[in-house]
């Protein structure tokens, strides 16, 4: 297995157990423009009763930089990561890009997967660039030169009509600069919004979705099924992309019942 990293590791943040009850690890991984935090809400949840790896996906957070960004270079440096932490069937939440990563691992190393749980994600190609307006604002913050928080999100709000993505992104500026690779997102872009088909992979998995958005589309049910045969689909009514923020409980009480915890 290639090392795609320069023999640097992704960074990670671990959260142990409280009152366990098993010996499998979560492993959480965050979508296009975020870092390791933005799944803490659920990490907290579930560290109650397992322990929590929390990843920053390569040129995001404090993991290296590269010029490369496909779904396969991704799962790997993931592996690789959950290999040198003596890690095996795991189980694995990722949310938007995070969950195409988790299905790409699922696919390429079934073996070493327990369960995935994707949320608000299908294994499609999404042919509409939903960033363009995200791109736009992140690169005027830049070229405006301006370095606190404050600053830019004053311009951002003239591109970005939602507050909460506003803050969303926000949270990844520090002394003006972003701490994911901009340039090499922007450049990747397409790859991480196509998808290669995958042979059925039996894993259980449940796909988790907000019923105002459009990610996990009825319309892409029958590509769930095909890929990931003993898929449950769990629509949360009222949620939009970012379901786990908006409505934290009712994704937990869905992760629960399919890791059969009992509370």
């Amino acid at each position: 297995m290639t090392n795609l990293l320069n023999n640097h590791l992704l960074y990670y943040n671990i959260l142990q157990p409280k009152n366990p009850i098993s010996s499998t690890s979560i492993v959480l991984l965050h979508g296009l423009f975020g870092d390791h935090q933005n799944l803490g809400l659920l990490g907290r949840y579930l560290q109650n009763y397992f322990k929590v790896i929390a990843v920053d996906i390569r040129n995001h957070g404090q993991s290296p930089q590269t010029e490369t960004m496909c779904y396969s270079e991704i799962a790997i440096d993931v592996i690789e990561l959950l290999s040198y932490l003596n890690q095996k069937n795991v189980i694995l939440i990722g949310h938007s890009m995070g969950g195409k990563v988790a299905m790409t691992m699922a696919s390429l190393m079934p073996n070493f997967i327990e369960k995935i749980i994707i949320i608000d994600i299908a294994p499609v190609s999404y042919h509409i660039n939903v960033h363009k307006h995200i791109f736009f604002a992140l690169e005027q913050v830049v070229q405006s030169g301006v370095t606190s928080r404050k600053e830019a999100a004053i311009i951002m709000r003239n591109l970005i009509i939602k507050e909460n993505k506003i803050q969303f992104l926000l949270k990844s500026f520090n002394k003006g600069k972003w701490k994911f690779n901009l340039p090499v997102l922007k450049k990747n872009y397409h790859q991480l919004m196509n998808w290669k088909v995958i042979s059925p992979c039996r894993l259980p998995a449940l796909f988790i979705s907000g019923s105002f958005s459009n990610y996990i589309a009825e319309s892409y049910y029958e590509n769930i099924i095909n890929q990931f045969p003993e898929a449950t689909i769990h629509i949360v009514l009222g949620c939009g992309h970012w379901v786990h923020i908006e409505n934290s409980e009712a994704v937990i009480r869905a992760i629960y019942k399919f890791l059969n915890i009992h509370i």
